[in-house]
Order: structure tokens, then C-alpha cells, then sequence
């Protein structure tokens, strides 16, 4: 892999997500050699793809190059490859363009979209985990509506304008939020001669209310928005399979669709070569002692969605979201400060800093530990949060001014079909 041999200890992070970009950053000026290993070559904003999909944004005001990133690192080195295999007997990483060796390995691999063994599901959805599968969403859903446009049959007109989303968790309900402000301020002009009444935007949740992992209060004022909306809410409602044109519910219902975007869960990204005493099988997540190292392992560590870290206060393990993974990654920096002193660790603790989710213009939930609230407020608070969270200036600035921009015109700019969307 053309790294240079050096007699410092080498650590190699695999995942150039949340966790792992946070745990690079807080390394700076430690005596290692960092590698740094993605099978993309930038960090990915995940909780904005919904507006990439949805032609809120270009792809690249959420994306940032992970060399630029960790320009600042002197011993650093990027390599843009899938990891294959650990062999944590010989302490190497197995690539697709070759092998490495480690003294500490961390793995931030994150998740990837759960069809919970439906193949058909999984062979015909629209997942949406990372920036290609955005834009396929967003290339689909032009497509149809241009074939739409073009349509003399009513019923296959129906069929390209039903928009169906599967799972109401904050990505679910941002996406039917989105879709639903597109119905309402930009598709009426854009295709005038289309009755945009037949868009049907449908979100299936299998629990009895949306966000179900958020308060009652903020699911109630979130299905509240979404009526709002014109969104069409079907709770309790397993879906349990789609052929390409039909969904078919438990129930025996059926709806047809040429939309089909899958947000109902996720599992872990785990990478082969660890037995089952570190993997808990059914979540595909390495299970982690309080200073994130897998049992057994004193110099392999898990960070992020992968990790399994059980306490009293998490029983089930963290949640799979954003803040669990930078916190560990800087807080993993300061125990390898520690780990080159010869000090002790410091066992990692959790600080919920809230949950939030928007479902359209001036709407919005927070959850905070004594406070929660809905509506405007609290939509200026969600885009001030991700405004900051974002990675590098020059994307700040231009989310900032797409969202000003579609604030004042009631629009969207990002409306091209770049790519073509076909199925495979």
C-alpha cells in the first residue's frame, strides 16, 4: 500500500465518518503514524443527504475531502480503499489494493441500510445511506415526474407521482417533510400541466407512532406537521415486500408505487475476522468495554455506530447517531495520549446532548433532557445545529445560502438529472 516504514507506532482507523474524522482530528501532534483508510475519499454530513435526494442541496456542500481535513496532520496518510478482512493474529488489514500491518486499529465503519433479509425488498428499494444513493433518489424522482408529464394512463401516472417512504425515524419523516414541500411550492410551476393532486407522499411505520425514538410529545407534534402536510401516515403497518411496482403490506394491502425509498433500519458495518465473542450477531456491531477496546484486544478498538459499548444508563448500547461517535473519537484521542505516557484510560461516558428532527419549512421537534418544544424555534435551532456541525468553511457558507435562497423563493435549484437513474 506504499506506506512508508517508520519506528513509531502506526494506527490505522478505518472510516472516515463521524467518529473516525473526529478521533484523526484530536491526534494531531502525537508520535504515530496515523493511516487513515475509506472506501470514499470524503466525509460524508449524512444527517443533510435528505436534501441532496430532495434537490435541497448540491452533493458537495455536504461532502468534504478527508485529505483536506486532516491536512493539518504530519504524519498522516489517506488511502482510498474496502477493507476486506482483519487478521488480528498477524495485526494486518486485508484491502482491495493490499495489506497493512497495525501496532492499534480502530474501526469506525458506521452502518449500512437493514433490509432485514427481504431480498426483494433489497433488490427493488431505494436506500439512502450515502451521496450516490441520494442522488439516485433524487434522478428517480425527476424522472417520474417527467415520465409522468408525458403520461396518458392515469393509473400508471398515480404510479410514478406515489411517493412511498418505509420507516417514520427522523430520516423518514425529513424526507416525507421534504417531499411534501416540493408538492406544495415547486412541482405546481414546474409541471403545470400535471394535476400535482395525484402526488401521494405515503410514510409506513411498523410502531404505533412516528418518530418512536424521540418523546411522545414530539412524535405527536411531528405526525401533527406532517397532516399538515398532506403526508398520508400508515402506522402498525409491516411492509413485507416490493416486486419494482407493488408493495405488499402484512395485511394483505398492497399499494403500487414506482417510489420505494427504504429508511427502516440499519446494522452495523462490521468487518470480517473477529470471532463471535466480540460481535453481537443479531445488530452486526463489536462489542466494546468502557474504553471502546473489544474484549481480548488491547490495541483493537470500535467507535461509532459499530461499537457496542452496554452501561447502566444505555442497556441497548448507545443510539446510532452522530453525537456517540464524535464524542468517542475525541475522547479516544485522549486515551491515546494516555496509552504513549504509560497512564491509565479513562472509561468513556455519554453526554446526551438531544435529539431533533425537521419535517419542512418553520417545522420542527427538539428533544432536550428537560425541554421539549416544536415549531419554528425550534427549526431555527435544527438548522443552526447542522449549519455548525458541518465540515469546512466554504460549506457553511454555501448550505447557508441555499437554505436563504429557498427560504425567500420557495425553491429548490438543485432540480437536474445529472445522472440517469437506472436499475441494475
Amino acid at each position: 500500500m506504499n506506506i512508508p516504514t517508520t519506528d513509531q507506532k502506526r494506527l490505522v482507523i478505518i472510516g472516515g465518518g463521524f467518529g473516525g474524522i473526529s478521533l484523526a482530528k484530536k491526534l494531531r501532534g502525537l508520535p504515530m503514524q496515523i493511516v487513515l483508510i475509506d472506501r470514499h475519499n470524503y466525509h460524508t454530513f449524512q444527517p443533510l443527504l435528505y436534501q441532496v435526494s430532495t434537490g435541497g442541496l448540491e452533493p458537495d456542500s455536504i461532502a468534504y475531502p478527508i485529505r483536506k481535513i486532516l491536512k493539518k496532520l504530519k504524519n498522516f496518510h489517506f488511502r482510498w480503499a474496502e477493507v476486506r478482512e482483519i487478521d488480528p493474529q498477524r495485526q494486518e488489514v486485508k484491502t482491495n489494493i493490499g495489506t497493512l500491518s497495525y501496532d492499534y486499529l480502530v474501526m469506525a465503519t458506521g452502518t449500512r441500510t437493514n433490509f432485514f433479509g427481504n431480498a426483494g425488498i433489497q433488490d427493488n428499494a431505494m436506500p439512502m445511506k450515502n451521496v450516490p444513493q441520494a442522488l439516485n433518489i433524487r434522478s428517480l424522482m425527476l424522472q417520474n415526474f417527467e415520465k409522468a408529464d408525458d403520461c396518458d394512463s392515469r393509473e400508471e401516472r398515480k404510479a410514478l407521482l406515489n411517493f412511498c417512504i418505509i420507516g417514520a425515524g427522523p430520516t423518514g419523516v425529513e424526507l416525507a417533510g421534504a417531499f411534501a414541500e416540493l408538492k406544495k411550492n415547486v412541482f405546481p410551476t414546474d409541471y403545470r400541466h400535471l394535476n400535482i393532486d395525484e402526488m401521494e407522499i405515503h410514510l409506513f411505520e411498523g410502531t404505533g407512532r412516528v418518530l418512536p425514538t424521540m418523546s411522545e410529545q414530539a412524535s405527536a407534534k411531528a405526525h401533527q406537521f406532517l397532516d399538515e402536510f398532506g403526508v398520508k401516515i400508515h402506522l402498525d403497518t409491516l411492509v413485507s415486500g416490493y416486486d419494482g411496482e407493488v408493495i405488499s403490506m402484512k395485511d394483505g394491502d398492497t399499494i403500487r408505487t414506482r417510489n420505494f425509498i427504504w429508511t427502516a433500519g440499519v446494522t452495523g458495518a462490521a468487518i470480517p475476522g473477529f470471532d463471535g465473542r466480540v460481535l453481537v450477531e443479531r445488530l452486526n456491531r463489536f462489542k466494546v468495554n468502557p474504553f471502546n477496546q473489544l474484549p481480548g484486544y488491547d490495541n483493537v478498538f470500535a467507535i461509532g455506530d459499530i461499537a457496542y459499548m452496554v452501561s447502566e444508563d444505555y442497556p441497548k448500547g448507545h443510539p446510532q447517531v452522530a453525537q456517540p461517535a464524535i464524542q468517542q473519537g475525541e475522547h479516544l484521542a485522549a486515551n491515546f495520549k494516555r496509552l504513549l505516557k504509560g497512564a491509565p484510560l479513562e472509561p468513556f461516558r455519554y453526554y446526551d446532548k438531544g435529539t431533533m428532527a425537521t419535517i419542512g419549512r418553520n417545522k420542527a421537534v427538539v428533544d432536550l433532557k428537560r425541554l421539549r418544544f416544536g415549531g419554528f424555534f425550534a427549526w431555527f435551532i435544527w438548522m443552526f445545529v447542522h449549519l455548525m456541525f458541518l465540515v469546512g468553511f466554504r460549506n457553511k457558507v454555501v448550505v447557508f445560502f441555499n437554505w436563504t435562497y429557498n427560504y425567500i423563493n420557495y425553491d429548490k435549484a438543485a432540480r437536474l438529472i445529472v445522472r440517469p437513474y437506472s436499475k441494475k
